[in-house]
């Protein structure tokens, strides 16, 4: 797999190349899959200095994202976006794998 099966939109990366920049000695955000949520599966998100061997690394307009290959498994296809609006701001991922999602948009099932 490349990282060209989970792409970032402009929202995305403008938020992640602010908050990466904001946090000295971190380079890029690390989003992860993990079991639990109310829908089985959950999203992770956390600041990394390094990144490992094995990382998936999707990059757009200064911001970097690291995906470790467990993780792609179920994110392949996805676009990672950024959302601002009345219900607050959030990282919010869209995967065409999931088939059923909580309704804050943090857990979905494969």
């Amino acid at each position: 797999m490349t990282e060209q099966n989970v792409t970032l939109s402009e929202a995305a990366a403008k938020r992640i190349a602010a908050v990466v920049g904001s946090e000295a000695g971190k380079s890029a955000l690390r989003v992860s899959v993990e079991g639990g949520g109310c829908s089985g599966f959950s999203y992770k998100f956390d600041l990394e200095s390094d990144r490992a061997d094995d990382d998936i690394v999707v990059s757009r307009d200064g911001a970097t994202v690291l995906i470790d290959p467990v993780s792609l498994i179920y994110m392949a296809g996805s676009e990672i976006d950024f959302v601002d609006n009345l219900m607050g701001q959030s990282f919010q991922i869209k995967n065409p794998n999931a088939v059923a999602s909580c309704g804050c948009g943090t857990s979905f099932a494969v």
